[in-house]
């Protein structure tokens, strides 16, 4: 019998099964996303049900099973993050966080970064209800870029390399285009090209501020980018104008 499997995770999503069981989604720092099956767990004796919520960072002992699903059969909490369940906009702004992760990164490949990054945009809404805005969304959005290797050229022209008059965004390009290059890409504006290398550059708790049209640039920037590049299409974050 295989050795028992155990991780720290983070609770992406729970999925009921069942009479009494659930179908977890974890992210872990070693071993990537994880689906599990906690079997007894929405019993009122269940001796950890209460600790795989949604959004919850435990320490899991798992069972591989015959299927694709390994057992959960036993859990310690490491944090709860209680604090971003009393706000509706916090409750959505980790949803969304756990479910752009759970798009970008669906493999077990280890990504130690991003089990690293979620944890403290999680414990950041949860201490700090005010950062559940769009600019801190998107700044963890194209933090996630970096780490899945497909971050946007910012630095010069991503068609032709020219570091001057970078008027546009190409997705398919890869980044900002320059005015020369522009027939495919959409307009960026100065505040939108600046709020990407700012949120690029600072932590999450400092992301920058920006215009509601400068955020919802970004956000196509990087919505197009983890379109072409990851096929992956994320949920948005700004409500249609």
């Amino acid at each position: 019998m295989p050795a028992p499997l155990k991780t720290e995770a983070i609770v992406l999503r729970s999925i009921r099964y069942g009479e009494a069981d659930r179908v977890l989604h974890l992210y872990t720092p070693r071993h990537g996303r994880i689906g599990a099956i906690a079997k007894g767990v929405r019993r009122s004796r269940s001796r950890f049900g209460a600790r795989l919520e949604p959004f919850f960072h435990v320490r899991a002992v798992l069972h591989e099973g015959r299927g694709d699903l390994f057992t959960v059969t036993g859990v310690d909490t490491i944090a709860v993050h209680a604090g971003l369940r009393d706000h509706a906009v916090t409750l959505d702004a980790a949803a969304r966080a756990c479910d752009a992760v759970a798009r970008l990164f669906e493999t077990s490949d280890p990504h130690p970064e991003v089990f690293t990054l979620l944890a403290k945009e999680l414990e950041l809404l949860h201490s700090d209800p005010g950062q559940a805005r769009a600019a801190n969304g998107l700044a963890f959005r194209l933090k996630l870029l970096l780490a899945a290797g497909i971050v946007p050229q910012l630095g010069a022209c991503a068609a032709c390399g020219d570091a001057e008059h970078l008027r546009g965004f190409s997705g398919a390009a890869g980044g900002v285009v320059c005015m020369s290059c522009e027939g495919a890409a959409f307009p960026l504006d100065e505040e939108a090209y600046r709020f990407l290398v700012e949120a690029l550059g600072h932590p999450l708790a400092q992301a920058p501020d920006a215009s509601d049209r400068a955020l919802r640039q970004a956000e196509r920037a990087i919505g197009e980018t983890a379109e072409h590049h990851a096929h992956v299409r994320l949920r948005p974050l700004l409500r249609a104008a």
